[in-house]
C-alpha cells in the first residue's frame, strides 16, 4: 500500500474504482503545474468520465497499463475522497464518526453502530480519535 492517492485514467469509465475527479474538483492538487500538464498530456479534463481519484488503499488494484499520477491529498481531502468512495451506509456512518469528535454522549453506542455497519476498526479509530485497541474491543 502506498501513502499517495492517484489520479487514474481508465479506458472504461464504468470501472468501479475510486471516485470521479469531478466529485472533488476543488481539490488543491488540481492547481499544480504537474497535474495540469498530466491532464493536458492525456487529453482529458476534470469532468472526463474515465478519470478517477483513488485513495491510497485502492491503488494496488489499478491495472499496470493504466495511466496514473500520484497526487498529494490533505487530511480533509483524503477523508472526503474516502467518504465518496465508500458505500452509502458506510459513508453516512463515517460522517457521524467525524461528528463524534465534538461530543462524548452516546460514545459506545455510536462505536458499536459503526462496527455493525461494517466500518473497519482502523477507520473508526482514525475518524473518532479513539484508541484502536478500544475500538477493536467492540468487535466480537
Amino acid at each position: 500500500m502506498t501513502d499517495d492517492a492517484y489520479l487514474v485514467l481508465f479506458d472504461d469509465p464504468a470501472v468501479p474504482l475510486g471516485v470521479p475527479l469531478a466529485a472533488v474538483e476543488d481539490a488543491s492538487f488540481l492547481d499544480t503545474p504537474a497535474v495540469r500538464a498530466w491532464l493536458e498530456a492525456q487529453g482529458v479534463t476534470v469532468t472526463s468520465p474515465g478519470l478517477r481519484l483513488l485513495p491510497p488503499e485502492e491503488t494496488s488494484a489499478v491495472p499496470e497499463d493504466a495511466e496514473r499520477l500520484p497526487v498529494p491529498l490533505g487530511d480533509e481531502e483524503l477523508i472526503r475522497v474516502r467518504q465518496l468512495n465508500a458505500p452509502y451506509d458506510v459513508a453516512k456512518m463515517e460522517e457521524e464518526l467525524l461528528a463524534y469528535r465534538s461530543c462524548a454522549e452516546g460514545r459506545e453506542a455510536l462505536l458499536a453502530r459503526a462496527v455493525a455497519a461494517g466500518v473497519p476498526a482502523h477507520r473508526i479509530a482514525e475518524l473518532t480519535g479513539e484508541d484502536l485497541t478500544t475500538v477493536k474491543s467492540l468487535v466480537h
